[in-house]
């Protein structure tokens, strides 16, 4: 038995309306949910589509319950009283797993944007302890560096003060043989002058005897006169 609807159709157009946007809704919410677990990806549009189909569902399911109760046959009723109720418990069914699908991408955006949040400042006091390491580690190269210097410059202080004790040991060992030489020279001049005095006393002593000798002559020859 048809039953005429006010705008037009009867119970079993709406009924068959009412299933082909069954059809299209859950087709679309498995889509959603196969882009939700394959890359995370939500899909606002076809939400919004299949959120319009589940209450133009909702619409039809009214519409259904009002006209089933202007069926005459009982049985027919209680017939369509189930269709009209499985209809209208499927739309309910697939509303519930498109809000928990709402619910989970809305609880990915709000993660989202608190990890973003957290990330900015993270980064922010990131960037503090990076600087104040930073600042750290050239305080600290810097005095390597001037530790580095320091010892540079005491090493060559120490190659200095080296050399020169070298050079001052050259020094005195050079002064020891001047020494030595000046003493050796003054020695040979003492010997040269003890010899020198030795030659002038053989000279008088030469010339003496030679003036005795003359005397001692004339003398004997006068004596022998």
């Amino acid at each position: 038995m048809a039953v005429e609807r006010g705008g037009g159709g009867t119970l079993s157009e709406i009924y068959q309306s009412a299933k082909k946007l069954l059809l299209r809704t859950r087709d679309g919410l498995e889509r959603l949910e196969r882009l939700e677990y394959s890359s995370g990806i939500d899909s606002p549009d076809l939400s919004m589509s299949i959120r319009n189909d589940l209450s133009q569902i909702q619409s039809l399911c009214a519409d259904m319950d009002r006209l089933w109760r202007s069926v005459a046959a009982k049985s027919q009723r209680d017939l369509w009283k189930r269709k009209v109720e499985q209809v209208a418990e499927e739309a309910e069914s697939l509303k519930e797993s498109l809000d928990k699908y709402s619910l989970r991408n809305q609880r990915k955006m709000n993660e989202a944007r608190e990890r973003a949040e957290l990330l900015g400042r993270a980064n922010g006091e990131s960037s503090h302890v990076i600087r104040v390491f930073d600042e750290e580690a050239q305080a600290m190269q810097s005095a390597r560096n001037s530790s580095r210097m320091l010892h540079e410059a005491t090493s060559v202080g120490e190659a200095i003060l080296s050399k020169y004790a070298g050079q001052r040991e050259h020094i005195k060992r050079a002064q020891r043989k001047a020494l030595d030489v000046l003493n050796t020279v003054g020695l040979s001049n003492s010997v040269l002058k003890l010899i020198e005095r030795r030659h002038r006393g053989d000279q008088w002593i030469k010339y003496a005897g030679m003036i005795l000798t003359v005397v001692v002559v004339f003398f004997f020859w006068r004596w022998t006169r």
